[in-house]
């Protein structure tokens, strides 16, 4: 009797233990079993979520109730609602149906409406729906930014030595192939996930409206390979590092690449890098992390950033239209696809516009073949090339609850760049006598990127009272080795990929 006694309490206790899990959900075309990416899930109508890329979700342990309401909608598809009972029921995983009604159906008449007129109205009306209205706001948002590097080829060579007695020359060469070896092997990349409460206010001066924004982070977290940054310019010091570490480090010495010398002293010298590591001032996180924000929201305004020129500078596109749907608010929206007309344009993709208000609520773009957005050669003469090569992304607005112009609910922005470098760097020892010097070639080719998720969770207005009692307060990020789903168990944040779900560091 005791034994089973004890046997249910433990069933019981196992199933508190499940219950109190954050679970995680998938949402898939009906039709073809394709996930949906950047569906708009709503929680009880009042938390904003969204589909990760693969489709996935998470709702907290908060939310996660058996009575919890999920409004689940994604332009082009039949909105869902149903609860958390139904879609554990339904094994996670949530069938939305297509729902995109052609012209015919819509209306008597058989003239379907003229794309370019859409797009004349589109780009009159971008003042009125993206510019700040003067309204003052406190959003909640869960903000991601993941960077790497895929190094194709690292080559280091010793073309000169004096420096260098043979052993060290041996040790210094042992270092470079384990740097990197290790650097191709395993690319560096790191991600950066914050949520906070981001406040705005707009006041008037010098008879301006300036908006100014406000800080306050709930929890953050940087997730990398230990100490490899993905920063060209750090990697430049490691190896750097590891050509210096072998000479004499009494001495001093300054990098010379090619015609261009460093003003930078270097050495191994305690004393002399304290001194220099003293003198350093840190970016203070809170103020870069703030930055980071408002740049992202001004690079995913339509009113604001004219790169996204397939809505500010319609003249340079080609548009289809391709018929209606409705969105969760059973508005009709138009269906647009573009591709370049002139040799300006850069995107293909499709817009979703209100048949209403002209308003875009939605772009999914993507950088058109064989364009780039810029870059460089000057490979015969410096020996570094470069190109942006890589730009897409996906971006949803949301009208404000005053019924006053359109806040960013969600978007995602992925830029790369290929690179190509074949310099020739020397150490150079800062003496009036006979020189120390070291010489080596160093030739990388790769891409660099970055990708950054922007959710707005729940947004309210404040009055300018409000904004001021906002005290802003500098944080540290919890640095983690590995991907754990435990430190975000009581917080709302973007479902991750499984590239971000597999990172652990092998150092």
């Amino acid at each position: 009797m005791i034994r089973t006694l004890i046997h249910l309490l433990l069933f019981l206790l196992g199933l508190l233990t499940v219950n109190a899990q954050n679970i995680t959900a998938k949402i898939v075309d009906s039709k073809s079993g394709e996930s949906l990416p950047y569906a708009t899930i709503k929680v009880n109508e009042t938390t904003n979520l969204v589909s990760n890329a693969e489709g996935y979700f998470t709702l907290t342990e908060s939310d996660n109730n058996d009575t919890t309401v999920l409004s689940v909608s994604y332009l082009g598809y039949v909105k869902r609602q149903l609860t958390v009972a139904e879609m554990k029921n339904l094994q996670y995983t949530i069938s939305l149906e297509p729902g995109v009604f052609e012209l015919e159906n819509m209306t008597i008449s058989n003239v379907k409406p003229d794309p370019y007129a859409i797009m004349a109205e589109v780009k009159k009306n971008l003042p009125v729906h993206y510019k700040n209205n003067g309204e003052s706001s406190k959003s909640m948002l869960f903000y991601r930014n993941g960077e790497y590097f895929k190094p194709k080829k690292i080559d280091l060579e010793i073309t000169k030595s004096t420096g260098y007695s043979k052993e060290g020359l041996k040790s210094t060469n042992a270092d470079v192939n384990a740097f990197t070896s290790k650097l191709i092997a395993q690319p560096p990349q790191e991600f950066t996930d914050i949520l906070c409460n981001f406040y705005t206010c707009s006041k008037t001066k010098d008879n301006k409206q300036i908006a100014y924004p406000k800080l306050e982070v709930i929890k953050a977290t940087l997730l990398k390979n230990g100490d490899r940054s993905v920063s060209l310019e750090d990697m430049q010091h490691m190896a750097e590092n590891i050509f210096l570490k072998h000479l004499d480090t009494t001495k001093y010495y300054r990098v010379k690449s090619g015609i261009f010398g460093s003003r930078d002293t270097i050495s191994l010298r305690k004393s002399y890098n304290a001194k220099k590591n003293k003198n350093k001032t840190e970016t203070p996180k809170l103020n870069s992390s703030k930055t980071s924000i408002s740049s992202f929201l001004y690079q995913n305004n339509f009113a604001q950033n004219t790169k996204l020129n397939f809505v500010t500078n319609p003249e340079l596109y080609e548009y289809v239209y391709e018929g209606k749907t409705f969105n969760d608010k059973d508005e009709l929206l138009y269906v647009l696809r573009f591709k370049p007309r002139k040799s300006k344009a850069k995107y293909t993709g499709k817009l979703y516009v209100s048949e209403t208000d002209y308003a875009v609520l939605r772009c999914d773009y993507n950088l058109s073949e064989g364009k780039t957005l810029g870059g460089f050669n000057v490979k015969l003469l410096l020996g570094i090339k470069a190109s942006d090569n890589l730009s897409k992304g996906t971006i949803i607005y949301k009208k404000n609850e005053s019924g006053k112009g359109y806040y960013l609910q969600y978007a995602s922005m992925e830029t790369g760049q290929y690179i190509y470098i074949n310099r020739p760097l020397k150490f150079i020892e800062l003496t009036d006598s006979e020189r120390d010097v070291v010489a080596f070639d160093l030739k990388v080719e790769g891409n660099i990127g970055d990708k950054t998720e922007f959710l707005n969770i729940s947004k309210s207005e404040i009055d300018e009272n409000g904004f001021d009692k906002i005290k802003e307060v500098e944080f540290n990020f919890i640095k983690l080795n590995r991907y754990d789903p435990k430190v975000w168990k009581d917080f709302v944040s973007i479902e991750p990929l499984e590239e971000m779900k597999q990172f652990k560091t092998t150092d």
